[in-house]
């Protein structure tokens, strides 16, 4: 067993680059060439249909499905001059994937032969099976009608021979099952309010635009290591591994150089992920050693997820080009960074950026004060809702460690903005404030050119932290749909703008200045919300204790976490919105206690398998040769001689015996608590019992193998080890 570990380490050394196929273009001339955007629309499509359909994109106006056929038709001669045979409607299922279901643009001709056709209806809408998509009992196994239907805001491309429809993805009785639906009723709902609130500053503005600004962080793996790996193969991370001697503490990797087979495989992601409109800007090696990350410029937030979606998918395709493995999980080795995807989040109009300071008039710095209020009035209120939007099994397992955010809420918001916010709550509201832009800083080396200092230092233990001209909501998770984070924080500052809004019309029915009102109400506003704002170490136990008092949500338990979703605040939001229902609340929530609890039980499965079948066996193995050694020593030497020289070996041997007891009592005291568990009817009750008692047994069991592969003579050890999985050769 002992070969095949260092056959994969031997064949992950022997990986040289691969090379890339250089573009003769420049980025901008193939950027988008597999993606039906503007420009090949007003080629394909007739002018009027252009017309409409640009309307129904910009202006968010009614599909009109008369156009429909047209448009199929245009698509699918692009698609078919661009060598497409099939088409699928491509949509985002609870199950934190994407779903896809191809057909051929075929159709009998009636004379015994076959014709290339795509309508209108195919376009529009498609009805792919629902019953073996999550659906939280919305759908029973046995009634299967579900609807895929298109969504124009979003380009359809393509990816090998197939045109992919963005789509959206519901019941037969109309509930949403996917994340897109209810994250355009979020993006609507934001939109309105926003624009109302906008409307007392500027008339003219028409429409709010959520923006999104994801930066991907993963790893990468030599796929012949991964192989040799069950763990990382099953559940996409390491149950068991002690840390390598070497592993981030140099912080030589931050930053570096990006190793020749890694650079070979950004660039080759790159000019792919161009090639469908993901318009990739940043790319560096991250903390971690192999952690690395990419970034687009920010996008309008309903395509940026699409793109993050699609790209994840890139990702895994193009690193088995590469002899690579792409690593989305959270944390896939312990002891040291695992991978996020901060969302990146603002606010636009028709006339610029709503989070942007300083303004040219008072006004317009009033317009941010508002704009920047009322988002932490959103995030405090529902602190616990914008926690459970980013909890999932593995998140949990990254959060609060290794400069990841605590699994507690707050803002930070830097010295200046604070102290804005302190002068207008305590200032003569007569008294018209300033913001603070950028600020020179100048250094005593001449050659080098004055600085521009934010008006906000970075936090890294802040979960959503003001940085400029956006929130950066730093506590997604990596292999996350940013559309559940989005959906979360959107709604919330929708109704944050909403009540903002009809407690300033109330004051100005009443006869009062609109500038006085809105200072008014802005002031009452940032007083409420003081408690989310904190600027000082999130690691600490003081914060901990601070956050409790201050009423912030605390829950560390994922399971219970997920019940944020049904409090009576999150219900009545999201109606009031009209982003969810109560019916799909519960439907998602009982899907999300699913997935924690199957996430949890392949683990233990898993970790149990290689226990009895890996560890033991090498362990006792190993045990067997020294007490071969003791044996001899003892024939050779006399007795107290051969004690003395035997008594490490004794050592080990006595430490091998308790750790592997230790280990079969665990896996034994594992199966018997996941036995129990599932005999909970409730979904949520099972999912907590997992939590509970079947985590805390895994930790357990991890501890005691650690320890063994630190003394088992390295030669046994069938497993790759950190140091050999860390490291790209």
């Amino acid at each position: 067993m002992a070969n095949l570990r260092f056959k994969a380490v031997e064949e992950a050394s022997k990986k040289k680059a691969v090379e890339v196929a250089k573009p003769t273009e420049r980025p901008s001339e193939f950027y988008a060439k597999y993606v039906f955007d503007r420009a090949k629309m007003f080629k394909y499509l007739p002018a009027e249909v252009y017309a409409k359909l640009v309307d129904v994109m910009d202006n968010g106006a009614a599909l009109d499905r008369s156009i429909a056929d047209e448009v199929a038709k245009g698509m699918k001669r692009w698609a078919m001059d661009m060598g497409v045979t099939h088409y699928t409607h491509w949509f985002q299922p609870l199950t934190e994937g994407t779903a896809e279901k191809h057909d051929a643009f075929v159709e009998h001709d009636g004379k015994g032969g076959m014709l290339e056709k795509f309508s209108g209806k195919l376009l529009a809408q498609q009805e792919p099976d629902a019953s073996s998509f999550p659906s939280g009992g919305i759908r029973n196994t046995f009634e299967a009608r579900g609807y895929s239907a298109w969504d124009p805001t979003s380009p359809v491309f393509i990816i090998d021979d197939t045109l992919c429809i963005p789509t959206v993805f519901i019941s037969y009785t109309g509930e949403a099952l996917d994340y897109k639906a209810p994250l355009k009723k979020a993006l609507h709902a934001v939109n309105v309010a926003a624009t109302a609130v906008c409307n007392y500053f500027d008339p003219n503005v028409t429409k709010v635009v959520s923006n999104l600004g994801w930066e991907q962080e993963y790893f990468l793996v030599d796929e012949a290591l991964y192989a040799a790996r069950p763990d990382l193969m099953l559940t996409g991370r390491t149950l068991m591994g002690h840390d390598s001697a070497k592993n981030q503490q140099m912080d030589d990797h931050y930053f570096g150089t990006i190793p020749e087979r890694v650079q070979a495989f950004m660039k080759d992601l790159e000019i792919k992920a161009l090639e469908l409109s993901i318009p990739c800007k940043t790319r560096h090696n991250e903390v971690a050693p192999n952690q690395f990350e990419i970034a687009p410029i920010f996008e309008e937030t309903n395509l940026a997820v699409d793109h993050n979606m699609l790209l994840m998918s890139l990702m895994k395709r193009v690193a088995r080009k590469h002899g690579f493995q792409v690593l989305l999980h959270e944390k896939p080795f312990a002891g040291i960074n695992g991978s996020g995807k901060h969302n990146n989040w603002s606010l636009s109009t028709d006339t610029g950026v709503l989070l942007h300071a300083p303004a040219k008039t008072p006004e317009g710095n009033l317009q941010f004060a508002v704009f920047v209020v009322e988002t932490l009035m959103g995030v405090y209120k529902h602190n616990g809702l914008l926690k459970a939007s980013i909890m999932s099994a593995t998140n949990a397992h990254r959060l609060g460690a290794n400069e990841a955010p605590p699994a507690i809420i707050s803002s930070f918001l830097g010295k200046q903005l604070s102290e804005l916010l302190d002068h207008i709550e305590k200032a003569d509201k007569k008294d018209l404030f300033d913001v603070k832009g950028k600020k020179g800083m100048k250094l005593d080396i001449p050659e080098i050119p004055e600085l521009l200092i934010d008006n906000t230092d970075r936090n890294r233990t802040s979960p959503f932290a003001f940085t400029g001209n956006r929130f950066e909501f730093r506590a997604v998770g990596s292999e996350a749909n940013c559309a559940s984070a989005m959906i979360a924080l959107n709604t919330a500052v929708a109704e944050a703008l909403v009540s903002f809004k009809q407690r300033v019309d109330e004051l100005i029915k009443k006869g009062e200045d609109q500038t006085a009102a809105i200072i008014d109400v802005l002031r009452q506003d940032i007083k409420t919300c003081k408690p989310i704002r904190f600027d000082g170490n999130g690691y600490s136990d003081e914060w901990k204790k601070e956050a409790a008092e201050r009423g912030l949500d605390c829950e560390t338990s994922c399971p219970v976490i997920f019940d944020q979703y049904l409090t009576m605040d999150s219900v009545k939001m999201f109606e009031k919105m009209n982003v969810f229902s109560l019916k799909e609340l519960e439907a998602r929530n009982e899907v999300k206690w699913e997935t924690y609890t199957k996430k949890i039980q392949i683990e233990a499965r898993v970790l149990g398998d290689l226990s009895m079948n890996h560890i033991i066996p090498v362990a006792t193995h190993y045990q067997s040769q020294l007490a071969k050694n003791v044996l001899s020593m003892r024939q050779i030497f006399p007795t107290e001689k051969a004690d003395v020289l035997s008594s490490r070996n004794m050592k080990i041997i006595e430490e091998i015996a308790d750790r592997t007891h230790l280990i079969e009592t665990y896996v034994e005291e594992l199966v018997d608590a996941r036995r129990k568990a599932n005999k909970i009817d409730s979904e949520r009750e099972k999912a907590v019992a997992y939590h509970d008692t079947v985590c805390p047994k895994m930790d357990d069991i991890r501890y005691q193998i650690d320890k063994l592969e630190l003394i088992v003579e390295d030669g046994l050890w069938t497993l790759p080890k950190y140091r050999e999985l860390l490291f790209i050769r």
